[in-house]
């Protein structure tokens, strides 16, 4: 056999047994009479010594070994002498008394450690490669460990894992597909699912009352760090159910997750509703890993002639503001970074207000001209200012506020170190609108997609008032980041029907886009709801990566592209004509 022992089970009570191990040559250190040489496979690392007093052959023969070669040793295991505390083989060492090469390695063109000296762009290439370093080899090992406990938690809640289809019809679910010609009907096209939403709804029409599946998703959008154009679900649904169901299941699963891949023990998740986080945190995905919270001050502000506030009053808009504790200190150049922060496009603010309560007791503002010192003293009370406080006001409309405060509470989160480094903000965000106004047409658009049942409580203002009217729609927020989204779905069919009439999708275009699900629906939908996990974000919290690429075996660049296998790449010609399609 290759091997009788793995490179990372060995330890001081296998003192004299004789073992065979397999792997890749990590480092080669020659220090005269002796050659140590790590040797790794996934399971960890042991070191080799070759004593060249012994057999001198064999020690000369060791220190021709490059990085990355794969070998085959035998020997004895011995107490090192010097041991290695960083390593869980390090009171050992292998005395070798043979070794085979199994395959020789051209020198690696980055090394295969945590601190590498390889480029992004560089291990992407190079990916099976970079799977070798421990930390994305640890993060893919967490990643089975992590899928192993959901199914072990799903199925023995009795739900059944089903596969749906890859080639689907093209449905509207917020985002571009991803087009697969027919080579059989020319001029038509399958879609890669977005999600298989529909089809699992199909699947509690079927009977399948409780569903989950491990599934790749795919939506042709836009690059950022948490985005890739396929990633993967933990997607879910239950017949028979209400939002309380959901939370107390996937909540289970959550903890049994975390208990099983880390062996952290999670407390029971808060709920905030959706108006509550945009109010106190500016984002429908809070982190609550430190405090913080966005204070408003339209009903207490004194009357001056400040026209900042008073106008955004005026309009409808919003003053309100957030406490940076122990930031008065700032200097003006970090006072002006923070203008040109909430001034970013995106953003859109104008400027922001800053009150400083000074450690010697005194207050200064940017707004003294407008504002006296009791004034500022009062303002400062609605955020129990302390010494050496920084307050920092905005006031624009509503959705700037929010959005410009919310940002810059977790900008100087980070900056200020204000994370407990030890803590896990996990969260229910409950009660999203049903409906929005997109903001370019002031079309009624969906917040999530149009199947999320509406709260019967608020019906009545569906048609006066629809973006009045909550759904039964939640999220599962972790450290800030969004890991779960799923609602109550809509079973009866003239409450669906009313959604694509508000959504001004008239009979024809309801039929030809959903005919066959609202068709299933006449056979007897049973109330039903759901949820799906985003695995790939997941996996990155939990193992401290800093984008999903950093939680996938073989993900794409940031500009789509996969640069190990080269593609997307263009085809043959021939391939187009079999298709019928012409390129231009």
């Amino acid at each position: 056999m290759f091997r009788t022992k793995n490179c990372g089970e060995l330890r001081l009570n296998h003192k004299g047994e004789e073992v065979t191990l397999a792997g890749w040559v990590q480092r080669v250190r020659n220090i005269g009479h002796l050659v140590f040489i790590d040797l790794r496979d996934r399971y960890g690392i042991t070191q080799l010594s070759f004593d060249q007093n012994s057999n001198k052959e064999l020690c000369e023969s060791a220190t021709k070994l490059g990085r990355e070669y794969v070998i085959q040793v035998k020997g004895n295991v011995r107490e090192r002498s010097a041991k290695n505390a960083n390593i869980p083989t390090g009171e050992i060492e292998i005395d070798v008394h043979n070794f085979v090469i199994l395959n020789e390695s051209e020198t690696p063109p980055f090394t295969i450690e945590n601190n590498t000296d390889g480029s992004e762009e560089l291990r992407l290439k190079y990916r099976y490669l970079d799977i070798r370093r421990p930390h994305l080899k640890d993060t893919l090992i967490t990643r089975a460990k992590m899928i192993k406990a959901m199914r072990e938690y799903l199925d023995e809640q009795g739900f059944i894992e089903i596969e749906t289809p890859n080639l689907i019809k093209s449905t509207p679910e917020g985002a571009r597909d991803f087009l697969v010609p027919s080579r059989l009907q020319h001029g038509s096209f399958y879609a890669l699912p977005q999600s298989p939403q529909i089809l699992k709804q199909l699947l509690m029409v079927a009977g399948m009352d409780r569903y989950y599946q491990v599934v790749k998703c795919y939506r042709d959008e836009d690059f950022r760090g948490d985005r890739q154009p396929e990633f993967t679900q933990l997607d879910c649904e239950m017949s028979f159910v209400e939002q309380e169901d959901i939370f107390q299941n996937f909540e289970g699963m959550t903890k049994h997750v975390f208990k099983q891949a880390k062996g952290i023990e999670l407390a029971d998740f808060p709920r905030i509703t959706f108006a509550d986080a945009m109010k106190y945190y500016g984002s429908d995905k809070p982190d609550l890993r430190f405090d913080c919270k966005i204070v408003e001050l339209n009903a207490v502000l004194p009357k001056t002639d400040f026209a900042v506030f008073n106008n955004a009053i005026e309009n409808g808009g919003l003053v309100a503001g957030i406490n940076a504790k122990k930031c008065a200190n700032y200097t003006r150049k970090q006072l002006d970074e923070i203008t040109e922060f909430v001034k970013a496009t995106h953003r859109g603010l104008g400027g922001i207000v800053n009150i400083r309560f000074a450690e010697d007791g005194t207050v200064k503002s940017s707004i003294d001209k407008f504002f006296n010192e009791e004034q500022l003293r009062e303002i400062g009370q609605q955020f129990n200012a302390e010494k050496g406080d920084l307050i920092l006001i905005a006031a624009d409309k509503i959705s700037k506020v929010r959005k410009s405060l919310g940002d810059l509470r977790l900008d100087l989160a980070k900056k200020e170190n204000w994370f407990d480094k030890d803590a896990w903000s996990v969260l229910w965000v409950i009660d999203f609108p049903l409906f929005e106004k997109d903001e370019e047409t002031g079309d009624i658009i969906f917040v999530h997609h149009p199947f999320c049942s509406p709260h019967p409580e608020d019906l009545q203002y569906f048609d006066s008032d629809p973006t009045r009217v909550r759904a039964q729609t939640y999220d599962l927020v972790m450290n800030g980041n969004e890991i779960l989204s799923g609602s109550i779905r809509i079973h009866q069919k003239d409450l669906q029907d009313r959604v694509f009439a508000k959504l001004g999708l008239t009979p024809e275009e309801v039929d030809a886009k959903f005919g066959f699900m609202l068709n299933a629906f006449r056979y007897g939908a049973p109330p039903h709801g759901g949820c799906a996990f985003g695995l790939d974000r997941w996996v990155m919290l939990m193992t401290g990566g800093e984008t999903i690429r950093d939680a996938m075996a073989f993900p794409k660049a940031s500009s789509g592209k996969d640069l190990m296998m080269d593609a997307p790449a263009v085809v043959d010609v021939k391939q187009l004509v079999e298709l019928g399609i012409k390129t231009i």
